[in-house]
């Protein structure tokens, strides 16, 4: 059986269809869960940890239902949030000790040392935290979560926040995680770090899987071109045969040709014709954002819920 499992997970807000009828398999894999703002992301790692009841569907988690089962599928996994989620008070192993307590770990100041030694947090483990780095921190966050030995892991934006060097480093401990044979469920926003580091991904707009593989076969099976033109003044879609809108980002719109050398001018002569001025026009092969936008298309402003709506909604749920 995989790690986790899904069948037919749905979630409502009264009317508000947030995950409609999900069904995924995950196992010793980095997998990454993208889609945009209230695309049901974090719901679905919300039902999967056990912090939302779905309106119906199942999910298992190492063979455990999120149901019927939950303290079961808690002592399986971690979930690290978007927040921070470590005590600036208190030291980095006040903190990993605390946690390795709060799961009953036999031998905690070992298993401490052990998962602080992991993130390369030995040297500074005695320091209050809120001497830390960004990414200190976040690593910190990944030593509490690995405290236990879990066997699934979720990270909800692990890089969010963090530069270069941080987000590389974090990549580099998720995949020496993953090579320990532990299952990583990630989403993130930044599309450049899925393509690189995940193995498969899954991209959910208005909670459906629109796209489902790894990042090479979902760009191969594109098979177009994508063209991206700088805009000014209004926009009209040119309506040529082998051309479509994929996407527009302020003064940038992209779409997917048949044949890119030969629309390049077409389209360019259309958009001119409907009085928009072109100032550039570029050429290349599809990228884990073209497929992004090819499956999402272009995004109405989604429902969301503000902070104390979401933690009005939590506190409801049972």
């Amino acid at each position: 059986m995989n790690a986790i499992e899904v069948f037919d997970l749905t979630k409502y807000y009264d009317s508000l269809c947030a995950v409609d009828h999900l069904t995924l398999s995950v196992d010793n894999e980095i997998f990454g869960l993208l889609g945009p703002n209230g695309s049901g992301k974090t719901t679905t790692v919300m039902m999967l940890t056990t912090l939302l009841r779905p309106t119906e569907g199942k999910g298992l988690v190492c063979g455990h239902d999120i149901v019927t089962e939950g303290s079961l599928v808690r002592k399986n996994l971690s979930y690290v949030p978007q927040e921070m989620a470590v005590d600036i008070k208190m030291t980095g192993r006040e903190n990993v000790l605390f946690f390795a307590k709060l799961y009953g770990v036999p031998d905690p100041k070992d298993r401490t040392d052990e998962a602080l030694a992991v993130m390369e947090l030995s040297d500074r483990a005695d320091d209050l935290v809120k001497t830390y780095s960004g990414g200190m921190r976040r690593r910190l966050e990944l030593a509490q979560a690995l405290v236990h030995e879990p066997a699934v892991l979720f990270l909800d934006e692990p890089t969010i926040g963090l530069d270069v060097a941080a987000r590389k480093k974090i990549w580099e401990h998720i995949r020496e995680l993953r090579g320990r044979g532990m299952t990583i469920f990630v989403t993130t926003h930044y599309l450049d770090e899925a393509d690189q580091y995940c193995d498969r991904v899954g991209i959910i707009s208005k909670g459906k899987i629109m796209a489902l593989g790894s990042p090479a076969d979902l760009k191969a099976r594109l098979m177009e071109d994508i063209v991206t033109a700088t805009i000014a003044g209004a926009f009209i879609p040119p309506e040529i045969e082998g051309v479509r809108v994929v996407g527009r980002v302020e003064d940038e719109v992209s779409f997917t040709v048949e044949n890119g050398r030969e629309a390049l001018p077409l389209i360019a002569q259309a958009l001119a014709a409907n009085g928009t001025t072109v100032t550039s026009l570029s050429l290349q092969e599809p990228t884990l954002d073209d497929v992004f936008l090819h499956a999402v298309g272009v995004q109405e402003e989604p429902h969301t819920f503000n902070d104390r709506q979401f933690r009005t909604m939590l506190r409801r749920r049972r």
